[in-house]
């Protein structure tokens, strides 16, 4: 067993993704970890605000709280519908592809991926915050912890949705299970002493009065704790990651996290303002957190106070898991209609989306790095892009019932357009709210990444026009040659000009064809009788063998550097030249947007090949052919 194997795992066969889908119970970490965590920091977001109204405050946790669970609800009634109507992956981006066209579409993917990567990097963040509040000592350490626990995530991720899933559910199910039974055994002392339950431990004092009570507090208080319902999308965009039936599994799923997160949130709010828990400032000395001192007031600071609280910082830092599900499974839906490099698409050896997974670890890991572990001032950013999201999915699915109509097409057009107007309210109330506290960066970095996805389009849409071929092939005359190899992946111009190269260096011509599993390569076959196989016998010659090889494990190098070796060592008095098609980009920066496994298949072959080996480079350069003038052959 190598490195990589003992790391991430073995590969897994295409055939074998049936084994890695997951059901409710795995469900639940994979998918819910940072909604159920934001129970943790939701209610306290809102409270930290109410610190300048004192104890008096409290008492509005309850009807804000209420206000946040209905509209949880109502999101929570609207994304079960998505889910039966998209099996495929519910999420805003296809919503609102199907329904509200690109632009709707590409503004909902830039929101959901400022949510994705903000989640992961707040989430780690608030966690390791959390540790550091506890022990004082590790405070110079926050960003290597940070970096630390986002490299164990991004690894465990790697290793695919079932072994994630594994790892991630014994801390969600301590955290459920500890807040639980807090939430319960606070609410038996609440009826037990009538009302008025002495607290096991000590409260800290509660801040005094200094500012009066303003319908502008109550909605930027509103707007804070609706960070609670970050991450509920998460399961319509993941369907396809569960056993069937698929679409009874996700909306079990998704029933169980919202109950669970409502009941969590209740029993915060009422047990807070019964206890008289008022939150403590954040950068003042013996601050608390309010479940350190709900936890506390309801069992004391024993053995079960430590274990909450541990279980508590281990979920909150593992809550980035929920981003690192979702953020490749968005990349690679946008990756599909060409708006991101198009290797977003390509799973690896565990069925999982690796380079979404290695771009979000990145992004994640220089945002903790930029603000040295710190990310509180971008909790306003995450929550912006989380309901724009909503509203946009939702407004979708009321053109998705207007258009498909079927049996009470109308009720469900009705729950998915309130939701869309409530959730478009949410929007307008916490991007002004949070306007000065960063939620401005939201208007610049969403219209600058769907600049950045239609760069990507124009690009993929100009190359497809100019490498497109009708175009037979032009046999040339036969001749004494070696044996040519040529690497061919699908029927366009690069390929033909490659094939008429081949062919002029030998009558003996083989085409390899690498397909996964999954697809298959009647395409390719069909362009191959009409553009090759019937010029070439046209013109009295044999034309070049076309051979398909399956590739379980979607390896594209390793088969062709095993054919090609093979195939010496089956002819040893024979030299083999291996063409390698490969098409050239005119501008530095959009090498990025295409694979180069041209560059890789010649290093291979020159490390693993010999002296009767040859490698030919038959480049296609793009900007050839967008100069004025230039013929199109």
């Amino acid at each position: 067993m190598n490195l990589l194997d003992l790391v991430v795992g073995k590969p897994i066969k295409t055939s074998d993704e049936r084994a890695e889908q997951i059901g409710s119970a795995q469900g639940i970490p994979i998918f819910g970890l940072d909604a159920l965590s934001s129970a943790a920091y939701g209610p306290e977001a809102a409270l930290s605000l109410l610190i300048p109204l004192g104890l008096a405050g409290v008492r509005y946790i309850v009807p804000i709280s209420a206000a946040i669970i209905a509209l949880l609800v109502i999101v929570y009634f609207s994304y079960r519908q998505t889910i039966a109507a998209y099996p495929s992956g519910g999420g805003s981006y296809t919503v609102a592809r199907f329904n509200l066209g690109p632009g709707a579409a590409l503004l909902a993917a830039a929101a959901l991926l400022a949510d994705y990567i903000l989640t992961a990097a707040v989430g780690i963040s608030a966690g390791v915050g959390a540790l550091v509040s506890a022990v004082p000592s590790l405070l110079p350490h926050t960003v290597v912890i940070c970096v630390g626990i986002l490299i164990v995530v991004t690894v465990l991720n790697l290793r695919g949705v079932r072994d994630a899933g594994t790892a991630f559910a014994i801390p969600t199910y301590l955290f459920l299970g500890t807040l639980l039974i807090t939430i319960a055994g606070g609410v038996l002392r609440v009826a037990f002493s009538g009302g008025h339950p002495v607290p096991a431990s000590p409260l800290p004092p509660p801040p005094r009065m200094t500012e009066a009570i303003s319908y502008w507090l109550l909605l930027k208080v509103f707007a804070s704790g609706c960070t609670a319902l970050t991450g509920v999308e998460a399961v319509s965009n993941g369907v396809k990651a569960f056993r069937e039936p698929a679409v009874d599994n996700a909306r079990r799923t998704l029933t169980v996290i919202i109950f669970l997160l409502a009941v969590l949130l209740a029993g915060i709010s009422y047990l807070v303002n019964v206890y008289g828990i008022a939150a403590t400032d954040p950068g003042a000395p013996g601050y608390q957190s309010v479940l350190s001192m709900l936890t506390a007031a309801v069992f004391g600071k024993g053995v079960f106070y430590y274990l909450t609280m541990g279980s508590i910082l281990f979920v909150l830092s593992l809550s980035a898991n929920t981003a690192f599900a979702d953020f490749p499974r968005l990349c690679r839906a946008i990756a599909q209609n060409n708006y991101l490099p198009h290797v977003f698409g390509y799973r690896g050896r565990r069925l999982v989306y690796t380079w979404g997974i290695v771009a979000l670890a990145l992004l994640c890991g220089g945002l903790l790095i930029l603000f040295g572990g710190v990310t509180d001032r971008l909790i306003p950013l995450y929550a912006v892009g989380a309901f724009l999201a909503f509203t946009l999915s939702q407004a979708g699915m009321v053109v998705h019932w207007r258009k498909n109509r079927g049996p009470n097409w109308l009720q469900k057009a009705v729950v998915n357009g309130f939701g869309a107007f409530v959730t478009g309210i949410t929007v307008v109330v916490v991007l002004v709210a949070k306007f000065a506290d960063g939620a401005w960066i939201t208007i610049i970095f969403i219209p600058l990444t769907i600049v950045f996805f239609a760069a990507i389009r124009r690009h993929y849409h100009s190359v497809r026009m100019i490498t497109s071929c009708r175009v037979p092939v032009r046999p040339p005359g036969a001749d004494e040659s070696p044996i040519v190899v040529i690497a061919v992946d699908h029927w366009n111009d690069i390929t033909r000009r490659g094939i008429e190269f081949a062919a002029r260096l030998s009558p003996d011509v083989v085409a390899i064809h690498i397909e996964p599993t999954e697809e298959h390569p009647e395409p390719l076959e069909t362009d191959w009788s009409r553009f090759v196989e019937r010029p070439f016998r046209a013109a009295g010659r044999e034309p070049p063998k076309l051979h398909v090889m399956p590739s379980p494990y979607r390896f594209i190098i390793v088969p062709i550097v095993q054919f090609v070796l093979e195939l010496s060592k089956a002819h040893p008095e024979r030299s083999i030249i291996v063409v390698i098609p490969e098409l050239v980009e005119d501008r530095w920066y959009e090498y990025f947007l295409h694979n180069q496994r041209a560059r890789l298949l010649e290093w291979v072959l020159l490390a693993r090949g010999n002296e009767r080996i040859f490698t030919v480079s038959a480049p296609w350069y793009v900007g050839a052919r967008t100069q004025p003038g230039t013929p199109k052959t």
